[in-house]
């Protein structure tokens, strides 16, 4: 409800009219509203005033939408507009202003979301030309959830962050909560959790001062759900309650209940699922249809959908009703994208009772609307199901061609795709990677040709890819050159646990794919991994490790050995799969010799994403950061004191330890020194999640998105970083997608090579280790992976630190030349 009364309206009656609606408005008397507009439009229109009219008329459309009674707020709007068109003397620019925004709020409403832009944008002139800045600013904040609706992320973000300070600068008033909060869901769509929950939070506090009791719910609600996003479920649920309590209208109250009930679902809490959902389904089946009730519909049939037994919360066949009612609703209001996701759900339902025809023809139609609107996050969805209903009914090249479709349409919506539609839950793990994972599967079903080899490995390399562009919610990552062709003596080792067997593709430069399987099931190979991670520690039994690790090695390796294809390898460049990921390869164990006996071993989080050229050993120069004294709740790490002075007299190198190693200082090194390699000695964490992967500085926490971009920033003379050490950082324990962190920060970093430490071990050890190895790498013709080899043997053959433990930990991701 806009604040501010036209300058038409200066004096009474008039304008204690138009703040009396607006007070009722505010405090959530939305009925009452109505009837004050309905009286009011009245009168003026007895009277022959048709801009007041025209104006009652607008706010009486808003009052409307609020009760969800989308017909009567669309011929009041219309209504409205005419007498603009119409009206003697010409309206004012406020009034159009005013108008255009109440006829953009209804669109977006009903999921018109591209004229509902277009509205905002003529309104927003309307405002500056009648010099009203507050008008301006709402009207460029409700633009920026149209931009989000559209899918137009990246935009909507950049225009809401560019009007912050305006908005800050600004009175407190009803617009001003609107912006707080829309720059809060913009914020929480791209994963910015903490930041998410002050903006939040500062609008929470001012609708509090105001009594604008219409927009705590949703205030409440933003809250819950980063509170959610933190994992802080009691919190979350908390907000969610009080969303609820304080809902000023049916579907604010049933968007609340919506919230806890996805809670209950994440949590695993049976007995609340069970008993909330009958009462959401009867709140949907009796809201009026607008574009917010249809995705909620689709959105509560989704997370039910998500289920191993759906049936045991709700009869199949209730839903199924719901989405058919659904499915007529958005074609009454002409809401296709909405029409399309219900009839994806709706499919897969009947996919699920395997009811193949009927589900095929419900995914054929979603996939069509889909098509039609070029609406490529739908498409991807729909096209997958088809793919799967295929694949169940024997039509195997139907569904290959429909998986292809999907990944087609996936890689085409890279650069929105951590947040396709927060309505219907677009979610990597369960709407990208299975996608991948199924036509690999297919493509590797009995004896695959070289071209469904070669295919298989690009999917695994794209999957790869879409991995990194979701952990840091961006796609930020281009590929370059294919680097497994400059190197012939690397074999590149692709692993791909899929649900039935164990399948591993080879890579050698000039020689066809090699293809090796093993039948196991993927719980079984997931167990050993994780008893072998467990394993590794020094107080485990070494005989248990053994068998463990030689269980791995007959799986990854032991083929390809007895097959000769490995008889010129040098270095095996492993692109992992799953929990493999947390494995240490270089630690695999033949009965006789650990891998790294035999082989220089590398990551690599997709060979198309490094850039090839090997390192200049004659040009070796270091900057280095540590922390070695105890710092802000972490431990001392005493030996890191001696790791920076040893290195620097290996190499020429630029030292910042302990108080002088803080962000500022290492960004003016990092801009204004030419050195080509950055070795970061201190404390820090990689997780699957971005928020919970950081780096200690003296001064705090670096964020790994902070962290590359710092790296990032270099001088025009300087060259680009060709190795990043982080000695003393681990991996997140038990969480299987953590070196995600490490791999993001590879790539996104710049830097061509990246090692890092699996877990954390004794200083000392690194220390050592870090020493040896730069003393290899200055060895002409050595390789950073030959370097690191080296460096890990001396360890094993020269010190007490033979046990894997203490060597195995650390890894080189990337570049290995």
């Amino acid at each position: 409800m806009p604040t501010n009364i036209p300058a038409g309206l200066k004096s009474s009656p008039q304008k204690f009219t138009f703040e009396q609606g607006r007070d009722l408005y505010r405090s959530g008397r939305f009925t009452e509203a109505v009837e004050l507009w309905q009286k009011t439009a009245q009168q003026y229109q007895q009277q022959g005033d048709r801009l007041n009219q025209a104006l009652s008329l607008s706010y009486l459309s808003l009052t409307y939408q609020e009760l969800n009674q989308w017909e009567t707020a669309q011929q009041a709007i219309q209504q409205s507009l005419t007498l603009l068109k119409t009206a003697a003397p010409p309206a004012d620019a406020i009034l159009w202003a005013q108008a255009l925004n109440t006829q953009a709020s209804l669109q977006l409403n009903l999921g018109q979301a591209e004229a509902a832009l277009n509205n905002w944008q003529q309104a927003q002139k309307y405002y500056q030309q009648a010099g009203d800045t507050l008008g301006s600013v709402g009207s460029q904040i409700n633009q920026a959830q149209a931009l989000q609706s559209l899918g137009f992320y990246r935009r909507a973000k950049q225009l809401l962050e560019g009007l912050t300070q305006t908005l800050t600068a600004l009175p407190d008033s009803d617009v001003k909560i609107s912006g707080f909060r829309s720059l809060g869901l913009a914020l929480q769509t791209f994963g910015d959790a903490s930041k998410s929950q002050r903006v939040f939070t500062q609008g929470l506090a001012i609708a509090q001062k105001l009594d604008a009791k219409p927009q705590f719910s949703s205030l409440l609600l933003g809250l819950g759900k980063t509170a959610a996003d933190l994992r802080q479920p009691d919190a979350a649920l908390n907000y969610f309650e009080q969303a609820e309590q304080v809902a000023a209208n049916p579907g604010e109250e049933l968007q609340a209940r919506l919230a806890r009930f996805n809670l209950f679902l994440d949590y695993n809490k049976p007995e609340h699922v069970v008993s909330l959902a009958p009462q959401l389904l009867q709140q949907l089946q009796q809201l009026p249809p607008s574009h917010t009730t249809l995705y909620q519909a689709v959105n509560f049939t989704a997370a039910i959908n998500r289920l191993n037994h759906p049936a045991q919360v709700l009869p199949l066949q209730d839903l199924s009703a719901l989405m058919a009612t659904t499915v007529q609703s958005a074609q009454r209001i002409q809401d296709a994208p909405a029409e399309a996701y219900a009839l994806y759900q709706w499919g897969q339902l009947y996919q699920r009772t395997q009811q193949w025809a009927e589900a095929k023809q419900l995914m054929q139609r979603s996939l069509t609307i889909a098509r039609q609107r070029q609406a490529a996050d739908i498409v991807a969805q729909a096209a997958w199901r088809l793919g799967q209903i295929h694949a169940q009914t024997g039509n195997h090249t139907e569904a290959i061609a429909a998986y292809l479709e999907a990944i087609q349409a996936l890689k085409s919506l890279r650069a929105d795709l951590v947040a396709i539609n927060t309505d219907v839950q677009f979610s990597f793990r369960e709407s990208v990677e299975p996608v991948y994972r199924e036509l690999v599967a297919l493509l590797l079903d009995n004896q695959p040709s070289q071209a469904n080899l070669v295919q298989a490995r690009e999917l695994i390399e794209s999957l790869q890819v879409a991995e990194l562009d979701n952990f840091f919610r961006e796609a930020c990552l281009d590929k370059t050159q294919q680097i497994d062709q400059v190197d012939p003596t690397a074999t590149i080792v692709y692993p791909i646990i899929l649900p039935d067997r164990l399948a591993v593709i080879l890579s050698t430069t000039g020689q066809p794919l090699r293809y090796y399987v093993t039948p196991k099931s993927h719980a079984e190979v997931d167990q050993t991994l994780s008893d072998l991670l467990v394993a590794l520690n020094p107080v485990s039994d070494s005989k248990v490790r053994d068998r463990l690790s030689q269980q791995v090695y007959d799986w990854l390796i032991r083929p390809a050995e007895a097959d000769q294809a490995l008889q010129n390898t040098k270095t095996l460049v492993f692109v992992l799969d799953g929990r493999l990921r947390n494995i240490p390869m270089a630690a695999l164990y033949d009965g006789q010799h650990y891998l790294i006996e035999k082989y220089a071993v590398a990551l690599s989080p997709g060979l198309q994403l490094m850039a090839a050229r090997p390192l200049q050993q004659t040009g070796i120069s270091a900057i280095i950061g540590g922390i070695s004294q105890p710092h802000v709740g972490f431990s001392a790490l005493p030996a890191v004191e001696t790791e920076v002075q040893d290195i620097a007299q290996t190499i020429p190198a630029a030292k910042l330890l302990n108080q002088e190693f803080t962000s500022a200082a290492l960004a003016d090194r990092v801009k204004n020194n030419s050195a080509n390699v950055v070795h970061l000695a201190t404390h820090g964490q990689f997780s699957s999640r971005m928020e919970d992967t950081f780096l200690l500085t003296w001064d705090g926490k670096v964020s790994v998105k902070e962290l590359a971009e710092l790296l990032q920033n270099r001088g025009s003379a300087s060259q680009g970083i060709e190795l990043l050490v982080l000695s003393a950082c681990d991996t997140a324990t038990g969480d299987e997608r953590a070196v995600l962190g490490l791999a993001g920060l590879a790539v996104k970093s710049g830097a061509r090579s990246t090692i890092a430490a699996l877990w954390p071990v004794k200083d000392k050890a690194a220390a050592l280790l870090m020493t040896r190895f730069y003393a290899q790498l200055r060895i002409a013709g050595s390789t950073k992976a030959e370097a690191l080899r080296q460096a890990q043997l001396h360890l094993i053959q020269h010190t007490d630190f033979h046990d894997p433990f203490f060597w195995s930990t650390f890894v080189l991701v990337g570049n290995w030349l």
